[in-house]
């Protein structure tokens, strides 16, 4: 910097404060300025309110002429900017950004239900007529168990409608005064619950709309579920693709029963495209993608199920799995089901998805009367067809027969004890008869057992043995078939009575649950395999099983009997223990009975069989003339084969 700069710069500081000096008012100026500044305030103020005033008018006015059907609430009061900052937030829905949390409960004969205007879903499910094992209003979900909403792009901005207020309505479109709409049985109420849109000047359109409508019943679990868009055009967008909109449903199952054994089938259900329900894993967490589409799916547990079933269409690109939880949060939290599922929505200007949902029990008589296989979450043995006819056609019809009587179930499964051994009398009569028949030959078999001692004469000591058979008519496979035709029974009942919703919580002597086991007594440490607590019930039917299977191994010729088979019979109660004794004790409690009755059955047959009129027949039918068999035929032929193979050695 040269010395002219340096003078240049002090010259121009000086003229500047000079003139500073030299403009500044006298004191008596200064003194009539703040004499004369409130009123030019307040001049200032007017005329400013005026201009606000006529510019709000004016675009009011313009608002009106080009929008007629928004809200009349100018969205320019927001001089803030703040709308715009809920715009980049919630894009075209920012005015549903935000609001104030309002329940809406309606209660019919079988539930209550509690909907929230945030997000336009159901808030929580309480069935009426049912209750925890401890007690407590049975509830199927609530707001800190379940997630359901939708996922789409607004202005390409990612939103769920969980986080948007939509606005209660009825059905004609008045708006809902009261926060209670009680049902009785022939009464129904559609509750819509509608997530407007913003218009061009930031008010909402009340033409462009997504609305969740609900549609209750006086005296039903299902209730109707329509999802309709209108005009929404640009302002939604699918996450997925076109046509495509996204649900995202996750709920925490809470415990309602005391126990959860592996046959409760706590899992998700689902039935495809192709008509065939199925299920992922009900022990072990499970996760499956699809192909197929769906046309229900289930959240499931022992008793209870919630369903979302799509009427006349599919679920595209489903996702479901279930889970434990880490860290539950909930001293009820038993598992967690997810699901994500694409919705059918056919363009987004106008479009209407019906759907439904089913919160309830999972009751045989009250899924089947949908006729959507929805009662094929009940585990009837659904994999082998004679098994599940005769829990649909046989079991459940009487069962439930039997129940209309009003009678204690404990009753009520004494009765269908008696009937079916009844109905079996003829095949256990027959059974009885053929072991007597091989009874009375036992010692004609134990000397030909004596004739051939050596390992190597096993095939000849058959053939005798067949011979003598077949000399005297007797069929040695004739005692099998009767105990294979009531295998299906005994199967069909082990899955049926765990199962069974009409034994929950109903009390038979000790035992205050007949869907649970019938604890006597708790220890202190718990058993592998067998667990902490005493069922008495499961401990009788082991001790009846024991006793039976002693008396049927005196009636059985030993000789027919397979090494290690007799310490088998023996042992295989001792294991039923260990399985049975957190089952349902209605089932331990069957059991026991069918082994009494068996008993009986026994000693009545034993005293109408004469076994020496039968060694006598027996005795007479050898002198007949023999016709072989074709099976006979191939047995002999079989054994000579096997014979002379031993010759070649």
């Amino acid at each position: 910097m040269n010395r002219n700069t340096i003078i240049g710069l002090v010259l121009i500081f000086a003229i500047f404060i000079g003139w500073s000096y030299l403009m500044q008012p006298s004191e008596e100026e200064l003194e009539e300025q703040k004499q004369e500044q409130p009123a030019r305030e307040k001049q200032r103020r007017a005329k400013d309110s005026i201009a606000l005033v006529s510019r709000l008018e004016q675009q009011a006015a313009a608002e009106k002429e080009q929008a007629p059907n928004e809200q009349e609430v100018p969205a320019l009061a927001d001089t803030s900017g703040r709308y715009q900052q809920k715009v980049h937030k919630y894009g075209s829905f920012a005015n549903a950004g935000e609001g104030s949390d309002r329940f809406i409960t309606v209660e019919n004969d079988v539930m209550k239900l509690v909907f929230l205007n945030r997000g336009g879903r159901i808030y929580s499910v309480e069935l009426k007529n049912y209750k925890t094992f401890d007690s407590v209003p049975l509830i199927l979900f609530n707001a800190d168990s379940a997630h359901f909403g939708y996922h789409f792009l607004s202005k390409n901005i990612p939103l769920s409608t969980n986080d948007l207020y939509f606005k209660a309505e009825m059905a004609d479109g008045s708006e809902i005064t009261g926060n209670r709409i009680v049902l009785s049985e022939n009464d129904s109420v559609q509750i819509r619950l509608r997530l407007y849109a913003d218009g061009n000047s930031g008010n909402i359109d009340r033409e462009k709309y997504l609305e969740q409508a609900y549609t209750i019943y006086g005296d039903k679990y299902m209730l109707d579920y329509d999802l309709n868009i209108l005009g929404l055009g640009a302002d939604m967008k699918s996450t997925r693709g076109d046509g495509l909109l996204e649900l995202y449903w996750e709920t925490y199952l809470r415990k309602q029963e005391k126990t959860q054994d592996r046959l409760s089938g706590t899992t998700i259900y689902y039935r495809a495209n192709d008509k065939e329900v199925d299920y992922l894993s009900e022990s072990d967490e499970d996760e499956k993608n699809f192909t197929d589409k769906l046309e229900w799916v289930s959240m499931k547990q022992r008793f209870f199920s919630s369903s979302l079933i799509i009427n006349d269409d599919f679920f595209d690109n489903p996702k479901l799995a279930h889970t434990m939880h880490q860290d539950p949060a909930n001293e009820r939290y038993l598992k967690t089901m997810m699901a994500t599922l694409d919705v059918p929505i056919y363009g987004t200007m106008n479009s209407s998805t019906n759907m439904r949902f089913y919160f309830g029990p999972n009751d045989y008589n009250i899924l089947r009367k949908y006729k959507i296989d929805l009662e094929r979450q009940i585990p009837l043995g659904w994999s082998f067809f004679l098994m599940q006819w005769i829990n649909r056609f046989v079991v459940i019809p009487v069962f439930a027969w039997l129940g209309s009587y009003g009678w204690n179930y404990g009753i009520v499964i004494l009765v269908l004890t008696i009937m079916l051994k009844i109905v079996l009398f003829p095949i256990a009569y027959r059974t009885y008869r053929s072991t007597a028949k091989m009874r009375v030959l036992k010692p004609e078999v134990d000397e030909i057992a004596k004739k051939y001692p050596k390992k190597e004469d096993a095939m000849k000591k058959q053939q005798a043995t067949m011979a003598l058979y077949k000399q005297v008519g007797v069929n040695p496979m004739a005692g099998c078939v009767p105990m294979l035709l009531q295998f299906p029974i005994l199967i069909a009942l082990f899955r049926f009575f765990p199962a069974s919703i009409e034994l929950r919580q109903k009390s038979f002597l000790w035992a205050d649950d007949l869907s649970s086991y019938d604890s006597i007594a708790s220890l202190p440490f718990e058993i592998p395999f067998y667990g902490d607590h005493v069922s008495l019930f499961t401990l009788l039917m082991t001790v009846s099983t024991i006793i039976y299977t002693y008396m049927n191994n005196q009636m059985m010729s030993s000789s027919q009997q397979m090494p290690g088979m007799k310490t088998m019979m023996y042992l295989m109660p001792i294991m039923f223990l260990g399985w049975f004794n957190n089952y349902a004790s209605g089932l331990s409690y069957y059991y026991m009975l069918a082994n009494i009755f068996t008993f009986g059955q026994m000693f009545i047959i034993r005293q109408t069989i004469n076994e020496e009129k039968i060694y006598k027949k027996l005795q007479e039918n050898k002198k007949k003339p023999k016709k072989r068999s074709g099976f006979q035929k191939r047995l002999e032929e079989a054994a000579k084969r096997q014979q002379q193979k031993q010759k070649r050695r």
